[in-house]
Parts: structure tokens; C-alpha cells; sequence
């Protein structure tokens, strides 16, 4: 996952003193920052150090992300002239973006980067609660009191993402993660009414201009599905919703660690590929209880038609990177094996 950075002693060393958000907005730390997981571990591919907040930064929303706390939002929408403060953002709002995908593509050569960006219910409940909340008591408020303006707000922010995402595809990334990490706090009935919309409009969105995107002088060209790059969708608590997000367009459905993957792929439908998704937590254990692990969740994701190997959530930054490493090389001894035996 994009956090993979955090438990890296060279990632702590490049940020100290760089407030998150200034570090999102340098080219040249991006660029650092994004390839330091890759040098370390040998992963297959490279994720694009940002946050899901730098795009609503950029539509002219005041906030700023607080250590140990999460974005903070100094004026909290509550309003449909709130949601007018939103504006619609273009490439030059995030041409540190723009920059650093294009530094980064010629960088990584061969290895794919894949892009990001917040989904519209994870980003309207920062907005709405003005930062963090474990029961999102106000986003529910108002998404069941005022309907029309809670789908006012996600259409907005739904059209800052696709532009953001659009940004990253046209500058050359192989691939796109929309995360909603705040959706399992959801009904499957809640999700489907006032969320599925506005992540479909998104990943829709992609289709018909990231087919004919072109990529300037890129290395190396993935190959691309016929509907463009790649779309990934990741939530976290999102067991009872996988079916749900599994019609909201993506190619890839990411489950965090509570769900078994031959499970989360009765759900989701035997069409999508999935990711994930070993608990960061078990990266603490013992070798042989990860190494079991490991095991299983790559037999599990043989159920789906495509896995992508990852964690189920975020790398916590207690983790020791040589753990990290070792992960690694033993999902591609065990990933070769299996390809020789056919």
C-alpha cells in the first residue's frame, strides 16, 4: 500500500522538517520518496507518494494535514455555498504532479507507477467533519438530513478526483487506486444510495479518455485493458460492500484483511481481479506464522481471476523494512513456482 514508505528510515530522514503537504508539492521529494520502496524491495510496482487531500487543497479548500492527527479542515463544509467554495481544478493546480509522474516514468523504466486519489465519500466526510472521525456522526447527518446537498457535494468532489486522476494518467502512470477507506462505515443500502454513484461517475469517468490517452516519450507502454489504464478500488471494513463496489467499474477490487479472497471473490464476482491482503499486523510476527500467511493468501486469490498481492491496509511504520523485503521474494519464488508448474 502507498504508506510502504513510512516504515523506511530514509523516508523519515528525507521528510523531517517538510510538512506532508509541502512534500506532496516538491517534484524532486516525490520522486525520492516514491522510489525508495522500490530500490528497497523489489516490488513490482511503484506508488505515487501523495495524499488523497492534495487535490481538495488544490480546489481552494483550507486545510492541512496535522501530524499525528490526519487533514484537518479549518472551514468544515456545511452549506451549499460551502460547496460552491469547491472549484474545479486543472493541470496547472497540480503541476507538481504532473511533474513528478513525468520524472518518475522515465525513472522506473520497465516498472509501472500507479496513481491515486481519495474517493468522494472519504473526502466529503473530511470536509464535512472538518478532519478525522471515528463515527462520522456529522457526514451521516447530513447525507440522511439534506440528501440533495450530500449529492451536490459528491458530484463536486467527484469531478475534482476524475481531474486529478486524468492529470496522472495523461502524465504516464500505468495504473489508478480510488480509496475509500471511510466507506465500511457504511450499509450495503447507505453505500449503494448516497455513495456507488458518485465512485461509478469516477472510475466510469476514466474509461473513455484513458483509452486513447497518449504517453510521450515513455519508456517502456504496459499493457493497457481496452478500456485504458487499469482501475483499482480499495476500501477498508468493506466486507458486506464488496459486491456493491464490485459494479462501480474498477477492474481490480482491493479487500483489506478481514476477508478471506476466495470469499471477497464470491462477492465481488468472478470478473475482477482482486489485491491484497495480508494484515499489516502479522508483518510483526514470527517468519514462519508470515511466511504462512503468505501461503495462504496467495492460494486464496487463485479463486479470482487476477491477484495482486498486497497488504489489506496501510504499512504501519513500526515495521521493520527487512521483514518487508523478505514478504517480497517470497511472493515472487512463490508467484514463479507456480507459473513454471503452469
Amino acid at each position: 500500500m502507498r504508506q510502504a514508505g513510512r516504515s523506511l528510515p530514509e523516508y523519515r530522514e528525507i521528510r523531517a522538517n517538510v510538512p506532508m503537504l509541502e512534500s506532496c508539492r516538491r517534484p524532486e521529494l516525490v520522486t525520492e520518496i516514491t522510489l525508495q520502496p522500490v530500490r528497497r524491495h523489489g516490488v513490482d510496482a511503484a506508488i505515487l507518494f501523495s495524499d488523497i487531500v492534495v487535490p481538495v487543497a488544490a480546489a481552494g479548500i483550507d486545510l492541512d494535514i496535522v501530524p499525528g492527527t490526519g487533514p484537518v479542515v479549518a472551514e468544515p463544509i456545511r452549506t451549499a455555498a460551502d460547496v460552491q467554495r469547491i472549484r474545479q481544478i486543472t493541470r496547472d493546480d497540480v503541476s507538481y504532479v504532473d511533474e513528478a509522474v513525468r520524472q518518475l516514468v522515465v525513472e522506473l523504466g520497465d516498472t509501472p507507477l500507479i496513481g491515486f486519489a481519495g474517493a468522494p465519500f472519504t473526502l466529503a466526510s473530511y470536509l464535512v467533519e472538518g478532519g478525522p472521525s471515528r463515527n462520522h456522526v456529522k457526514t451521516k447527518a447530513l447525507m440522511y438530513g439534506d440528501p440533495e446537498l450530500w449529492h451536490a457535494l459528491c458530484a463536486r468532489l467527484a469531478e475534482v478526483t476524475l481531474s486529478f486522476l486524468r492529470v496522472q494518467i495523461e502524465a504516464g502512470v500505468s495504473a489508478v487506486q480510488l480509496f475509500d477507506s471511510w466507506a465500511g462505515a457504511l450499509s450495503e443500502a447507505d453505500y449503494r444510495r448516497f455513495v456507488l454513484p458518485h465512485s461509478t461517475a469516477v472510475l466510469s469517468g476514466l474509461v473513455d479518455d484513458c483509452s486513447g490517452s497518449g504517453h510521450g516519450d515513455r519508456r517502456a507502454e504496459p499493457e493497457r485493458s481496452p478500456d485504458g489504464v487499469p482501475r483499482i478500488h480499495f476500501g477498508v471494513g468493506t466486507a458486506e460492500l464488496l459486491g456493491a463496489m464490485g459494479e462501480a467499474g474498477a477492474d481490480v477490487v482491493g479487500v483489506d484483511w478481514r476477508t478471506p479472497l476466495d470469499v471477497a471473490t464470491g462477492r465481488i464476482g468472478a470478473d475482477k481481479a482482486v489485491q491484497g491482503n495480508l494484515d499489516p499486523c502479522v508483518l510483526f510476527a514470527p517468519w514462519p506464522v508470515i511466511e504462512a500467511e503468505v501461503r495462504r493468501i496467495l492460494k486464496q486469490g487463485r479463486a479470482a481471476p487476477g491477484h495482486v498481492f498486497n497488504l489489506g491496509h496501510g504499512v504501519l511504520p513500526e515495521t521493520d523494512p527487512e521483514v518487508l523485503t523478505r514478504v517480497v521474494a517470497l511472493v515472487h519464488e512463490l508467484s514463479s513456482r507456480r507459473a513454471d508448474q503452469g
